[in-house]
C-alpha cells in the first residue's frame, strides 16, 4: 500500500515522538492527527492486548467542549440519548445524529461540570457542527477543543497498572466514569473506558507539553506487567462487537441498524436533531441491519480497506463493511450491513477482489461455533 505523506495538516499527537521510538510502522488520519496502527507485530500485538496490556496513542481522539450556562442544553440537543440524569463525573456513549437519524458521530459524552460536557469523538468533525448549532439555535455556549489528548491503557492487567500509578481508586470507577487525577504535575482525568472489549483506562492528559513524561510513567509503571505497545486492534473490536463508525456506517446509517438502538432515548425533547426521524424508523422499522459473517476457507486474508458486496441466491443483499482474521475463529470475519431479510444462518456469497467467496451470517459477538 502507498505510504501515508506527513504534513502540516495532520496533527500529531504528543505521544507521537514516544510512538515513533517504539517502532510504530502504520498510522491512519483520525481527526486530521496521526494515529498509530500498527507496530510491526500484529499477531503478538493482539495477544498483548488479549493477554496482558497494551498502552495506545489515541491523542486522535479529540475532545470537544461546551461550555457555558446552555452547554447541558446544546449537549441534550445535538445526542439522541437523555442526558438529564448524568451527573458530574459520569460519561455516557452517544449517537449524533443529523436531521434524517444518520449517525455522523458516536461519541462518549462526558459531564466534567454542571456548565461543561465533553464529547469524545470519532472521525468526524463535530466542534464545527456544533458550533453551527449553537449559533442557529441562539445558545449562550462556547465549542472549543481543549488541550486533552487521550492515552489508552487497555487489555486484562490494565487495572493492575493504572492502579500502580494513581491509587486503588481507580479500581472502583464504574464504566464510562471518570475522575480528576495527578501525576508528577500532569494533570489528568482517568475513566475507565476504550475502544476494546478487555477492559481498560484512558488518560485525558489535560496538558499536551507533558506527553511524553506521562507515556513514560505508564510504561516504567507497566513493566512488571509486561506492558506493551498497541492500537485500536480491528480483530479484537470486531471479534468482540465494536461498532467503527465510518468503518461500519454509510450516508444512510441509522443507529438502529447497527445495534445501537439501547443508547437512543426516543422520549428526548423534541429539539434534539434526528429524533423525529428516528422515532419514524422506529416506529416503521428499519430496512438493513448488522450480521456477522464468517467466510469459508481458513487461510488468511489482509483486512478489508473497500466494502464489498453480500449476495444471497445471486442478488445483492447488502455489503460487508469491515473484514479482519480472527484468530479466535481462525476463519476470515467482519461485518454485513444488509437487507433484514436476512438471517443469521443464511448461506451466502462475498463478492471479493478476486472473486466469489462462500460464507455465512452469525451472531455478534462471535463464538468459537460459528467457525
Amino acid at each position: 500500500m502507498p505510504e501515508i505523506g506527513i504534513h502540516t495538516r495532520l496533527r500529531r499527537s504528543p505521544y507521537y515522538d514516544a510512538t515513533v521510538a517504539a517502532g510504530v510502522t502504520a498510522f491512519s488520519p483520525y481527526n486530521n492527527m496521526l494515529l498509530p496502527l500498527a507496530y510491526g507485530d500484529p499477531d503478538g500485538e493482539y495477544r498483548q492486548l488479549m493477554d496482558g496490556v497494551s498502552m495506545w496513542d489515541v491523542g486522535g481522539e479529540r475532545q470537544i467542549q461546551l461550555q457555558g450556562p446552555d452547554a447541558s442544553r446544546l449537549a441534550q440537543i445535538l445526542c439522541a440519548r437523555d442526558l438529564s440524569k448524568a451527573l458530574v463525573g459520569q460519561g455516557k456513549y452517544v449517537a449524533v445524529c443529523d436531521h434524517r437519524g444518520v449517525i455522523i458521530n458516536d461519541p462518549i459524552a462526558l459531564k466534567i461540570d454542571d456548565d461543561c460536557w465533553w464529547l469524545s469523538i470519532a472521525d468526524s468533525d463535530i466542534r464545527m457542527w456544533a458550533r453551527c448549532v449553537a449559533a442557529e439555535r441562539g445558545l449562550d455556549v462556547e465549542v472549543s477543543e481543549p488541550d486533552v489528548s487521550p492515552l489508552a491503557v487497555q487489555g486484562p492487567m490494565a487495572e493492575d497498572v493504572v492502579a500502580s500509578i494513581f491509587g486503588d481508586w481507580v479500581r472502583d470507577l464504574k464504566y464510562f466514569w471518570f475522575g480528576d487525577a495527578e501525576i508528577d504535575g500532569i494533570p489528568l482525568k482517568v475513566a475507565r473506558s476504550g475502544w476494546s472489549k478487555q477492559g481498560g483506562f484512558e488518560l485525558y492528559l489535560m496538558d499536551g507539553s507533558r506527553g511524553l513524561d506521562l507515556w513514560h510513567i505508564v510504561a516504567e509503571a507497566g513493566a512488571p506487567w509486561n506492558i506493551g505497545v498497541g492500537y485500536p486492534n480491528p480483530a479484537e473490536r470486531i471479534e468482540h462487537g465494536l461498532v467503527s463508525w465510518g468503518g461500519d456506517c454509510d450516508d444512510q446509517t441509522n443507529p438502529f441498524e447497527v445495534r445501537l438502538t439501547r443508547f437512543v432515548d426516543l422520549d428526548v425533547p423534541d429539539d434534539t436533531i434526528g429524533i423525529q426521524a428516528l422515532r419514524q424508523i422506529a416506529a416503521d422499522g428499519p430496512t438493513r441491519h448488522q450480521l456477522g459473517i464468517v467466510l469459508d476457507g481458513d487461510e488468511r486474508r489482509p483486512g478489508h480497506t473497500v466494502w464489498y458486496d453480500v449476495l444471497s441466491g445471486g442478488e445483492k443483499v447488502g455489503r460487508m463493511t469491515c473484514g479482519t482474521w480472527s484468530y479466535k475463529l481462525e476463519r476470515n470475519i467482519g461485518y454485513g450491513l444488509v437487507s433484514t431479510s436476512c438471517s443469521v444462518g443464511d448461506p451466502i456469497e462475498v463478492a471479493l477482489d478476486d472473486g466469489l467467496r462462500a460464507a455465512k451470517f452469525v451472531d455478534i459477538p462471535f463464538r468459537i461455533e460459528d467457525r
